[in-house]
Order: structure tokens, then sequence, then C-alpha cells
């Protein structure tokens, strides 16, 4: 649990600690759409430069961005075996029996690994150089448009603050009630696979219970101060956009759409 880095915000006053999160949420956004895109290893190449730069401006640590990726190790493993061992395309370059490896699994095997780097590291960038109310004010500024459609813009923002203002909260929970359950001889580490099963169920049921609880308390406090989403309301934070965004997005837009072109060459 001490391990965790999404949501968690590293204080500092670099560079990207002082962009508007507006910037950060489209940067973000235009970085997938490029780095989705099929640009070889020269492509991907520019955009790990990109992000790298990126890293070294917001002068994050480099342990806690390998933290962000620790936890999708499992799942980046479990996506490589299965694209490895199921992709038909290409030559083939290893058989084992009936098992054969093709060229062209190697190599899109090769681009999931890089994709899922880059952007694990890019977003973990953001919400580390991000408090999570600017990002809160970020999205509700950038979804203001669809208020003419009767979308509910400031109801949706509410909910994302609350979830990632919860998010340490629950994770402390989560160790109190661990070591609740280690004391009367639960272990979360050792046994077989069912016995790992019931333990996680003794850890799961608690924690819920403990969040509707939070989530009951949150709502009569709210209403008790006569809290009303439709109401017109100031903001104590107002973001303002300068030329350091500027420079910044045009940067990202000539980084991402040069990529982008190199797909289609």
């Amino acid at each position: 649990m001490d391990n965790m880095t999404f949501g968690k915000y590293i204080p500092g006053n670099s560079i990207i600690h002082r962009l508007d999160p507006r910037l950060k949420i489209c940067a973000v956004f235009i970085f997938l759409i490029s780095v989705f895109s099929d640009a070889g290893f020269i492509g991907y190449g520019i955009l790990a430069i990109y992000v790298l730069l990126c890293s070294l401006v917001s002068k994050i640590k480099l342990s806690h961005i390998l933290k962000a990726i620790k936890p999708m190790v499992f799942m980046m493993l479990f996506l490589m075996i299965f694209n490895i061992f199921l992709m038909k395309t290409g030559d083939v370059i290893i058989k084992i029996g009936s098992i054969s490896i093709y060229s062209g699994a190697l190599l899109q095997t090769a681009y999931i690994f890089i994709r899922l780097v880059l952007i694990i590291t890019l977003t973990t960038l953001m919400t580390s150089t991000t408090k999570p109310l600017e990002l809160t004010l970020a999205i509700e500024s950038l979804l203001n448009p669809l208020k003419r459609f009767h979308f509910p813009v400031h109801e949706l923002a509410m909910m994302i603050s609350i979830a990632l203002r919860f998010i340490p909260d629950l994770l402390d929970e989560a160790k109190r009630i661990m070591k609740a359950q280690a004391s009367r001889g639960a272990d979360f580490n050792e046994g077989s696979f069912m016995e790992k099963i019931k333990s996680i169920i003794s850890l799961i049921i608690p924690l819920f219970i403990s969040a509707f609880q939070r989530a009951e308390e949150l709502a009569n406090a709210m209403e008790s101060r006569n809290y009303n989403p439709e109401a017109t309301r100031t903001k104590y934070k107002v973001l303002t956009w300068t030329h350091l965004d500027t420079l910044s997005m045009l940067i990202t837009l000539g980084v991402c759409c040069g990529v982008i072109i190199m797909s289609f060459m």
C-alpha cells in the first residue's frame, strides 16, 4: 500500500508544476493519440525523449515513476505473452513442437511494452505535479461547453474531486484493516491460492463498509450545509493560461503531430 503512487501529489516548484492543469490534461490526450500510431521505433524514440525531458524538468525522482510502473508489470507480462503466442504475422522465428513464434508477434509485443511504459510514465508525471483540486477545476473548465446540453459538469467534477480526495484515506483504512486481520491470524502473503482469496475477502468487506460509512457521513455533512450543485458559486482558485502554457502546447503538438505524420509515411 505504501508503494501506491496514483493520484499522489508531490509538492514542487518546477516548470511542470506551474503549468496550467488544462494544458496537462490536453497534452496527455494528444500524447495518447500519438503513442497508438504505428510510427515505428523511431517515432517511439521521439516520444520517449519527450517523456524523459518532461520527467527531468518536473524533477520527479525515477524511483517514484518505477513505483507507478511496478503494479502494472503483471498485466504487461500477461499481454505480452498473450500477444506472442496468438499473433500469426510475419516469419516463423522460433518453433517448439506445435507452437510457433512469429516475427510480427515479437514486434507488436515490443510496441505494446513501449506504449504502456510511456503512458504510465506521463500520466504519473501529470498526477504527481498537479494537485487533485486543480485537476478537478481543469476538468470542469474543459467540459464547461457541455453545460449548453444540460450535461452535469459540476456534479461530475465534484465526484472526481471527492474520489481523488479519498484515495489516500482508503489506502490508510486498508492498511489499518490488514494490521487488524494480521493480528487475528490472517496471512496475506503465504498459503494456498484459496487461502489468499479468503484473506483478501476479509479485507475487502470491511473496506467497503468503511467506504459506505464515509460516503454517508459526507452526504449528511453536505446536506446540513445546504449544498446545491445547481447554485451559482465563485471559485477560490482561478486557472490562468500563460505564455509558458502556449509554448508548451506548441511543443507538445509539434512532437505528437510529427510522430502521427511519420506513421502515415
